[in-house]
């Protein structure tokens, strides 16, 4: 072997087999999570938590649904070692254990609502192949469960932290709250987070904007459904909230989970701190993540972020000729362009139960 040659590296027989056996196992738990968004969406695994040991017609019977459909999903759930089956009588039972992950009296600790993803997104699978080939981006309407399931995620995540958890870490906010500010929720969604704190706050008022035609009357009908007069919500495109937000008329500004979707996140950014007063408090709150893929290696749901982020975060924001900056945009580059926009004072804090944000508390 002469000096230019390349030295030949063996086959690592161990390594394929590992790698096949992943694979394999991948399969499976790919095909777990569609039947576990399955039996969030039909409420089986509330069913089966409040039965003894049934067989597969006094589930269906129950969960008043299809037996022939719910025996087979049974079948996924026994393979998988979610459900338990006694080939003696026939029965299926849900171990207390398995339901304090699977079920809606969980909450916020139900990642059944998590698995819906991976059907959602899939619904997509066709868009995004032609994305890679040709460029360009998927636009929500696309999504048809979106908002959706987006508003599930918001109540684990947000809904259940923001007034014992999240509020706290403002300073001076809760007794802001209760004497009464104005209050700005940018890409509010379905509104969720503001209805909840327009009723625990009565005396502030809060905004909401949003992209989203669709979240932003489920947000507004969820306001008139709880009678709320203290808070409004409007559709509106960011793209240019840097020329157009009004000067310092807020006291509080949040974000969830909607910057990185944005088609222009710095020109939102620079939109909030137009509007925030001079001694007010921007909260944002995104995905913990770096940056730099390396960083990430042991994220423990870094594969499902990225996922999402291909399929979702960044593509939305391409269909709208935007940066497609993603989900896992990172704190190096969140800190960077919160600087560009004009942000001195960037704290970042993360609540001990939940891994998957970031909290960050700005100020000018």
């Amino acid at each position: 072997m002469t000096a230019a040659e390349p030295m030949a590296i063996a086959f690592n027989e161990g390594k394929a087999e590992a790698f096949a056996d992943r694979l394999v196992n991948a399969l499976n738990e790919g095909a777990l999570c569609l039947m576990t968004s399955i039996g969030h969406r039909t409420g089986l695994f509330d069913t089966m938590a409040k039965l003894p040991p049934s067989t597969s017609d006094a589930i269906a019977e129950r969960a008043r649904l299809n037996e022939r459909y719910v025996r087979e999903w049974l079948g996924t759930m026994t393979t998988s070692g979610v459900v338990e089956h006694n080939q003696e009588d026939q029965t299926y039972s849900l171990p207390e254990e398995h339901a304090s992950f699977l079920t809606r009296d969980a909450t916020p600790e139900n990642i059944a609502v998590f698995a819906q993803y991976i059907p959602l997104l899939g619904t997509v699978e066709d868009d995004i192949v032609h994305c890679f080939k040709e460029g360009g981006g998927v636009p929500y309407s696309r999504y048809t469960r979106f908002h959706e399931v987006m508003a599930e995620d918001s109540g684990q995540t947000v809904l259940s932290s923001l007034i014992e958890h999240i509020i706290p870490l403002l300073p001076n906010y809760e007794q802001k709250l209760e004497q009464g500010i104005r209050v700005l929720d940018v890409g509010c969604g379905s509104g969720r987070a503001m209805n909840l704190l327009a009723k625990k706050y009565p005396n502030s008022e809060f905004v909401g904007i949003d992209l989203s035609i669709e979240a932003i009357n489920r947000a507004a009908r969820e306001a008139r459904e709880k009678g709320l007069n203290n808070i409004k919500f409007i559709a509106k495109d960011l793209t240019r909230f840097d020329e157009d937000a009004n000067s310092e008329q807020f006291d509080l500004v949040t974000t969830f989970d909607a910057v990185h979707d944005q088609a222009k996140p710095l020109a939102v950014l620079k939109g909030i701190f137009r509007s925030l007063k001079a001694d007010g408090v921007y909260l944002m709150q995104d995905i913990h993540g770096s940056s730099h893929v390396h960083n990430n290696s042991d994220h423990p749901i870094g594969p499902l972020l990225y996922t999402i982020s291909c399929m979702h975060c960044m593509t939305v924001s391409l269909a709208q000729g935007g940066d497609g900056l993603g989900a896992m945009w990172g704190q190096e580059k969140a800190k960077e362009l919160l600087t560009e926009a004009g942000f001195g004072n960037i704290q970042i804090h993360q609540l001990d139960h939940d891994f998957q944000n970031d909290y960050y508390i700005i100020q000018k």
